[in-house]
């Protein structure tokens, strides 16, 4: 069975109060009506400084959505670990790992948007360095021991469920990236289809002496809604998937690598270009076939501040009349 993703990032093109406290109070039923239909992840992310309210407080999402389930993993893809406190962000992932039974995958990135790193008072030119200074604390505060920070000897508590810590992995498509991953024995996610440092990152572990894993993207990931009228979906709503394919895209610099990057300027280049789709039930089965045990389905309900009732019917066609075909495999 692929994995089955849940995507939430709350993003919403004319957020106001109301209608944002509306769309993450559904987004938390969702991700309990998926965690009860046995879909496999909830993913969000981490953003700053939008007109759209893409986003901004990933843990305390992640949490919230943890309270509400008991099976379902919560991934934050990427948390911009540099723009934390690494004591601070010790303590809140040690308590949601406690809180969760091990449920939080954590997946350290290092951004992309100088914007965000002033918005936090951070140096952007020191990225690297605030990133290395962050996942060392981490790794160190964990252990529960008395350890040296800053210059003077600081403890962490409570010691996080999951033993040796919780899982976290390294973001990026850089090779800094993955050297970082390598020489701390951390896996490595990278942001796009990148087999070459898959390798680059093997290499460079041997060297250190560390052991790590690759959670590679596939070779095409596509942003799926549900819908049993594609045509009339796209003619409704076809301005949602854009509104978030603009946006994301607006934020890459030339040559940066995403799985989910899209080049799209309206919405039949959208749908054309394919990173965005809109399926029928019947056609998100044979997706998953094309993709195989080790592919992932993932559904983007509430893309672009699309509607909540219409977020709705896709997430119960996806539960009803995808998910059970997935469990005969």
């Amino acid at each position: 069975m692929p994995v089955t993703v849940l995507r939430l990032n709350l993003a919403d093109p004319s957020p106001t109060p109301a209608s944002l406290g509306a769309r993450y109070r559904a987004a938390v039923e969702m991700a309990a009506f998926a965690d009860d239909r046995g879909l496999t992840t909830v993913q969000t992310e981490e953003h700053h400084a939008t007109d759209n309210g893409w986003m901004p407080a990933p843990l305390a999402f992640a949490g919230t959505v943890l309270g509400a389930t008991r099976r379902i993993t919560v991934t934050v893809s990427a948390l911009i670990t540099p723009l934390h406190d690494p004591l601070r962000l010790a303590e809140e992932l040690a308590v949601l790992d406690l809180l969760s039974g091990g449920r939080l995958v954590t997946v350290a990135g290092i951004g992309y948007r100088p914007e965000e790193y002033a918005a936090h008072g951070r140096d952007w030119h020191w990225r690297g360095k605030l990133q290395d200074e962050v996942l060392e604390t981490l790794l160190a505060a964990w252990k529960g021991e008395p350890f040296r920070y800053r210059g003077r000897t600081v403890r962490v508590t409570p010691r996080p469920y999951t033993q040796p810590h919780p899982l976290l992995l390294v973001g990026g498509s850089s090779r800094a990236a993955a050297r970082r991953a390598a020489r701390l024995g951390l896996p490595l996610f990278p942001s796009a289809h990148l087999p070459e440092l898959e390798a680059y990152y093997h290499a460079r572990r041997a060297e250190y002496g560390t052991e790590g894993w690759v959670l590679q993207p596939s070779a095409r990931t596509h942003l799926l809604h549900v819908s049993e009228d594609p045509d009339r979906a796209w003619a409704e709503y076809g301005g949602h998937l854009l509104h978030e394919a603009r946006t994301y895209a607006s934020w890459q610099s030339p040559g940066a690598e995403s799985a989910v990057r899209s080049a799209a300027d309206d919405v039949e280049a959208l749908r054309r270009e394919g990173v965005y789709r809109i399926v029928t039930p019947e056609e998100c089965v044979r997706l998953a076939g094309e993709a195989g045990p080790a592919g992932s389905l993932i559904l983007h309900p509430l893309c672009g501040g699309m509607p909540v009732d219409e977020g709705w019917r896709s997430v119960h066609l996806f539960a009803e009349r995808v998910v059970p075909h997935l469990k005969e495999r």
